[in-house]
């Protein structure tokens, strides 16, 4: 890779400032002073920029607690988006979020630069689960439960049998629920079409990752390695 493209994927700045740093004579490479902004670098090769190690993943993966209000899009004009979070720093050109949440849904949320393992996550034909920890307006009877677990005719489409798990002393009014699709509003459409509606949503798992106890609210972290591999070993 060119050199200022890696250091610009680093976030030591743009391309143009990028630049302006090698001609200053401030990069080098395997310890030899580098001016040409287009000298390759080869993977594993020291890299340093002002005396001081650059280094760091050109690709990342993070699991993300997306917090309520902020919306699951990599740029908006108007509003907050999940990119916003991220610190610079941790940033990577190409870096999106794998699949939606809504702006009031929290939870779980994997954003990466693989855009091969997005598209394999999001496959139709793949049934990655997804669970999620709702709270209901109205208790969950057993008719409610039961049509879930059959399949909602939505009018634009049948879901697939959902998994659904009432919490015990919640009056049945929370429950966790596990889809296999992922439609606009999924669960909130299923839950009105029983007559009854979703009040708060968050997801807790999607494949084989689950949202760390840990995490707070609008936090992120890079996925384990133990992670990464589950997802692949699901995708491949």
């Amino acid at each position: 890779m060119r050199l200022d493209k890696y250091l610009s994927h680093l976030q030591f700045g743009s391309r143009k400032e990028v630049k302006a740093l090698i001609r200053d004579k401030r990069v080098r490479v395997a310890g030899d002073l580098i001016t040409d902004p287009g000298y390759n670098v080869l993977p594993g090769i020291a890299v340093e920029v002002n005396d001081a190690q650059a280094d760091g993943p050109l690709e990342v993966d993070y699991l993300m607690n997306k917090p309520a209000g902020v919306i699951t899009a990599t740029e908006n004009p108007t509003q907050s988006t999940v990119l916003d979070l991220i610190r610079p720093h941790d940033y990577r050109p190409g870096l999106y979020p794998v699949g939606r949440l809504d702006k009031d849904t929290t939870g779980l949320l994997l954003l990466t630069t693989d855009g091969n393992l997005g598209h394999a996550l999001l496959s139709p034909n793949r049934h990655i689960a997804k669970t999620y920890a709702a709270t209901l307006a109205k208790t969950l009877t057993a008719d409610m439960k039961q049509q879930l677990e059959t399949g909602i005719d939505l009018k634009d489409f049948t879901t697939a049998p959902a998994q659904v798990v009432v919490l015990p002393d919640t009056d049945g009014k929370r429950i966790q629920i596990t889809i296999t699709e992922g439609k606009f509003h999924q669960v909130k459409r299923m839950l009105l079409a029983v007559d009854n509606e979703v009040t708060a949503l968050t997801r807790i798992a999607m494949g084989p990752l689950s949202l760390p106890a840990d995490l707070a609210a609008g936090e992120y972290r890079a996925l384990t390695d133990d992670e990464r591999t589950d997802l692949d070993n699901i995708t491949r």
